[in-house]
């Protein structure tokens, strides 16, 4: 098993950045596959992005592309997300996930098998 605690979240103007991290518990997180995801109050949880288990391939929703970059560091157990040029509508809580493997859509939320609480980014016009 694997547990996860995210941190980095807070509140930022337009075009500012953060920076999120996730925190991972157990000697085997670089077996794992890592994603973000986020959800908005009344809507659904969606995906942002995702990173193999060397960091060497990723993966994004295009409406983080070119803003936002996900990476790794296996020796600190540690997933990060940049954000950068943010916007009102990429308010949401941020959660990081765990699955097994690569395959299969990436995007699906059930296939991660491990979650963390969230943290709550808020981006004000």
């Amino acid at each position: 098993q694997v547990q996860l605690v995210e941190s980095g979240g807070g509140l930022v103007q337009a075009g500012g950045s953060l920076r999120l991290s996730c925190a991972a518990s157990g000697r085997t997180f670089s077996s794992y596959v890592m994603g973000w995801f986020r959800q908005a109050p009344g809507k659904e949880r969606d995906f942002v992005a995702a990173i193999d288990w060397s960091g060497n391939t990723t993966y994004y929703d295009d409406s983080v592309k070119g803003r936002f970059t996900i990476s790794r560091d296996n020796a600190k157990n540690t997933v990060y997300l940049e954000m950068n040029s943010l916007k009102p509508e990429d308010t949401a809580v941020y959660y990081c996930a765990a699955r097994n493997n690569w395959y299969g859509s990436l995007r699906t939320g059930n296939a991660y098998a491990y979650w963390g609480q969230g943290t709550q980014v808020t981006v004000s016009s």
